[in-house]
C-alpha cells in the first residue's frame, strides 16, 4: 500500500504543469513524460512557445522538469524547439 503522503501520478503532473506555467507564462499541452527518481520526479512537458495559424506552424518547446518528493518544482530546461508539425527525426 502506498504511503498516504506520496503524491500521485496524476497530482505530479498538474503540479507540473500548473508551476511550469507559473514561472514561464507557457501553456502546458501535455506531458509527454513522467519518471520518479531518487530525488523525486522528472516530467517533460509540451509547451506552445509562439502560437501561429495554422496551428500547425506554431512553435512548441519541449521542457525538462524536476519536481521533489512533494511535488514542488526545483528546475526545469528548455530540451528542444520544434515547429507542432514536423515530425521526430530522433
Amino acid at each position: 500500500m502506498a504511503n498516504p503522503q506520496e503524491l500521485t501520478a496524476v497530482q505530479v503532473l498538474r503540479a507540473a504543469s500548473e508551476q511550469l506555467a507559473e514561472l514561464t507564462g507557457l501553456r502546458t499541452e501535455g506531458i509527454s513524460r513522467l519518471e520518479r527518481t531518487d530525488a523525486g520526479w522528472v516530467a517533460e512537458a509540451e509547451v506552445v512557445e509562439v502560437a501561429r495559424i495554422p496551428e500547425t506552424m506554431s512553435v512548441m518547446g519541449l521542457y525538462e522538469v524536476t519536481l521533489d518528493p512533494a511535488g514542488m518544482l526545483t528546475g526545469y530546461r528548455r530540451v528542444r524547439r520544434y515547429e507542432r508539425g514536423r515530425t521526430d527525426s530522433r
